[in-house]
């Protein structure tokens, strides 16, 4: 389990100007990571752009990530939906032989009860072949995963192992950081809060910004899972306006846009997101030259 403390990234996927995946750029983005002290990668989550990617398209990716990863650090798949049978039948379909953990989203859009979301994640833990990692993110899924329902799961289902918690309430995460079994992960997904929950006994993060940035990232999340808050804290004073220009438009229009500044993947983003503006794209590269300064 230690495996996931620290900063996981939440992998985008590149596009070629045609709109085809940019699978070098994919591989370079995965080198880039490991190399700056990124500790494991997450696969197909939102801002992988998940639900405009084809099913032919996700399995090319996890192959691609795989290859380039070559077992350095771990992996987290995302499957998830509204739709139980179709996500069982998923992870039935799937090689998971090089996957550590799964990460499975609430179910959007149906707004199913708390007994709803509990007898789904149920049902996913009981075909699940590997680890469960929740995923609580309300401002997508419409329906918030209480505490009581996510610590339910924890007790209940020992391949239930952690909770991204990305509900951006500070009061949720204190609930569940006092309340959860003793070896229960609470990851943040939420890049402006990370600091204050693992300060607070959280696990880590399953980061936005920290693939562009990820010696920076991480060096913060390490020094906040020592205590050393003081000098984490500089480090997240730093990223603070790059960390809210990226999610000012959309996610994930605005790592790409600073992606491509960095020069490690094009900005392009599938319909029916758009592109980050120009004013975005120009505030983005002073932030990157104030941060370099």
């Amino acid at each position: 389990m230690t495996k996931f403390y620290g900063t996981g990234v939440a992998i985008i996927t590149p596009f070629n100007e045609d709109g085809s995946v940019d699978h070098e750029a994919l591989s370079n983005l995965v080198d880039y990571n490991i190399e700056n002290g990124t500790n494991y990668i997450v696969i197909s989550g939102t801002t992988g752009e998940s639900v405009t990617i084809t099913k032919q398209e996700k399995k090319d990716i996890i192959q691609t990530i795989i290859r380039a990863t070559n077992a350095r650090v771990p992996l987290v798949l995302g499957i998830g939906g509204n739709n139980t049978a179709t996500i069982i039948d998923e992870i039935n379909a799937t090689d998971l032989s090089q996957i550590d953990a799964l990460l499975s989203v609430s179910p959007y859009y149906s707004k199913p009860t708390q007994e709803g979301i509990y007898q789904h994640f149920k049902a996913i833990a009981e075909a699940s072949p590997i680890d469960i990692i929740l995923y609580n993110v309300p401002g997508r899924t419409s329906s918030n995963m209480l505490p009581e329902t996510t610590l339910r799961l924890a007790r209940d289902f020992d391949n239930i192992i952690a909770v991204k918690e990305a509900g951006n309430n500070v009061h949720q995460y204190l609930n569940l950081l006092r309340d959860k079994p003793e070896d229960f992960l609470v990851i943040s997904g939420d890049d402006d809060l990370v600091l204050g929950v693992v300060l607070a006994g959280g696990a880590g993060v399953i980061s936005v910004l920290g693939q562009a940035l990820p010696k920076q990232f991480t060096k913060m999340i390490k020094l906040g899972l020592e205590g050393k808050a003081k000098e984490a804290y500089k480090i997240h004073f730093d990223l603070m306006d790059m960390t809210s220009l990226i999610f000012s438009e959309n996610n994930p229009a605005g790592i790409k846009a600073v992606l491509e500044a960095l020069n490690l993947s094009r900005s392009d983003v599938r319909l029916p997101l758009v592109e980050a503006t120009d004013d975005l794209k120009n505030k983005i590269r002073l932030a990157l030259d104030k941060l370099n300064n």
